[in-house]
């Protein structure tokens, strides 16, 4: 395989991607060199400051259920619905990610993985700024820039870019996989505990 680009397409506050971790990890170590890994962010839900309604509520602690019954070791936190009245958006989680990634690109996938642990094990709320603003603060970085950069314009252009690009990579749920060669794109179906199974399409 001459060099190709790996799109991993996903949304911090979506509960599936956290289900698909470890598998996921296991891929990224598991590519070889050549495949360049590109995250995209594909905002799940966005900016809302409503109160999110009962039904909506109910579906996504339905879906952290099948979630723990589908991937063997993923629990949640479930104490998140009690100590909050949530909101549907997802969208300042999104642009928190882009706001370290401006800062340093090395720290992208480290900012995910602690806006998944404070929402799904700690029940914190991601959908506040001031929780992200915190989480931030946990890396070397520039938190006053980061507050500035967190919902100015430019991160939500950027943030409309990665939404763009997934609509052109014809991804419409999270998290996706789309492999681009010099013969185009090929989707990659998932396998939440099978990391060969997503290899197997990779690498043929």
């Amino acid at each position: 395989m001459n060099s190709a680009t790996l799109f991993y397409i996903h949304d911090p506050m979506c509960s599936w991607c956290y289900g698909f971790n470890n598998t996921w990890i296991i891929v990224k170590k598991s590519l070889p060199k050549k495949i360049d890994i590109q995250y995209v962010l594909g905002g799940l839900a966005q900016d809302n400051n409503e109160p999110m309604s009962t039904e909506m509520r109910e579906y996504i602690q339905k879906n952290w259920q099948k979630i723990e019954m589908t991937i063997p070791g993923v629990k949640f936190n479930y104490d998140f619905w009690e100590k909050f009245t949530p909101k549907r958006s997802t969208y300042p989680a999104c642009r928190a990610v882009i706001a370290i990634k401006q800062q340093n690109p090395s720290l992208e996938v480290k900012m995910i993985d602690l806006i998944q642990k404070s929402y799904y094990l700690d029940a914190q709320n991601p959908s506040e700024d001031q929780t992200l603003i915190t989480l931030a603060g946990k890396l070397d970085i520039d938190i006053r820039n980061f507050g500035k950069k967190l919902n100015d314009e430019k991160t939500q252009e950027l943030l409309l870019n990665d939404i763009a690009l997934m609509q052109s990579l014809n991804v419409s749920s999270f998290p996706s996989l789309v492999l681009q060669t010099a013969d185009g794109i090929k989707p990659i179906k998932i396998d939440y505990n099978d990391p060969q199974f997503i290899l197997n399409q990779i690498m043929t």
